[in-house]
């Protein structure tokens, strides 16, 4: 059998399985091309653009390798009050699927946004958001050593966890700032979301994620803009991811940038002592065109910069998103954050 094939397959399983260690830990799906639409890390962000904005995502994590992570999200967020825009209402809709591991999510988000100058031109806005998580687990596709092993699950299990996201977002026509957490209602033995024996061991938990979101716009020339942005995740168990971004946009139309992400060592953590973990992940290409003044597609590539970058044809993403205008029918300037 060829070797290649080999490799694929053991670690196509270890990705399956690697939730049913000791150390478990549900984490969040994180989107490349999240700078697009930050409804997704903050529910704060809703109503930013001050339109009604639909957007479909979808990403192929790790391609080529069978069982690898796949997610659609479908979002829509926009003003409920047109004349004076302090309120913001989100819906999304998430599907994610990892070898015998499944989701399917919906979170309603309401920001309440306050108007911090006479010009209108600055906002903080402060976010809620709540939803429901249905889990699966499929036993049927892990395939144990040992027939009786009672870490694994017998058949198809399933669960529907709540739960609540919180967020500050600011913005102004040149820079952003914004801090989400994320899973509220995790972080204590209540919050398992499969029990099938009486070993803690062989249970799946979810971790409370902590965001920051942070950019500016820069003015290059008259047609031309530089945003550079980062994104810093916490979930105080595993390494601290950072996302380095920069976009040049050109014309108001047409973005071309790229990311960074890698792991940072902040300060001592369990998982250190006595380990010692490669702190590089990725780094990607994106782009974003718009075709008319409504709609717009974007694309993004990620490669893999650790040893699993020999074993699979990286990372896949793909956003379309639609903006409603008024009743007026005229757009807004252009929402660069």
């Amino acid at each position: 059998m060829n070797k290649d094939i080999i490799k694929k397959g053991v670690l196509a399983f270890g990705l399956t399985v690697a939730a049913l260690l000791p150390a478990k830990a549900q984490q969040n799906i994180q989107f490349s091309q999240y700078i697009f639409n930050s409804l997704s890390v903050n529910p704060a962000y809703a109503g930013y653009k001050e339109e009604w904005f639909a957007q479909m995502a979808l990403r192929s994590q790790w391609s080529g390798l069978d069982g690898a992570p796949q997610t659609g999200q479908l979002s829509i967020d926009g003003v409920a009050d047109p004349t004076r825009k302090n309120i913001g209402l989100g819906l999304q809709l998430t599907a994610d699927k990892l070898g015998a591991q499944s989701s399917t999510s919906v979170y309603a988000n309401y920001a309440y946004r306050l108007r911090l100058d006479a010009e209108d031109t600055q906002r903080l806005s402060f976010g809620i958001g709540l939803g429901l998580t249905q889990f699966g687990l499929d036993g049927n596709k892990l395939r144990a050593k040992d027939p009786d092993d009672r870490e694994l699950p017998i058949g198809k299990i399933s669960s529907s966890i709540p739960d609540m996201r919180f967020g500050v977002y600011y913005s102004s026509p040149k820079w952003y700032v914004g801090a989400s957490v994320m899973d509220m209602f995790s972080g204590n033995k209540s919050n398992e979301i499969f029990k099938w024996d009486s070993n803690p061991a062989g249970n799946l938990k979810r971790k409370r994620h902590f965001y920051l979101i942070a950019g500016t716009l820069l003015n290059l020339s008259e047609d031309t803009k530089l945003r550079p942005s980062l994104l810093v995740k916490e979930d105080f168990k595993g390494p601290t991811s950072l996302d380095l971004s920069a976009m040049v946009i050109f014309g108001d139309r047409f973005w071309l940038g790229g990311s960074y992400r890698t792991g940072i060592s902040l300060w001592e953590k369990d998982y250190t002592k006595g380990q010692s973990l490669s702190q590089q992940n990725s780094i990607s290409a994106i782009t974003q065109f718009y075709v008319s003044e409504r709609f717009r597609i974007g694309y993004s590539y990620d490669y893999i910069t650790s040893k699993l970058s020999s074993i699979q044809n990286g990372t896949h993403e793909i956003t379309i998103g639609m903006t409603f205008p008024g009743k007026d029918k005229r757009l807004l300037s252009p929402r660069f954050f």
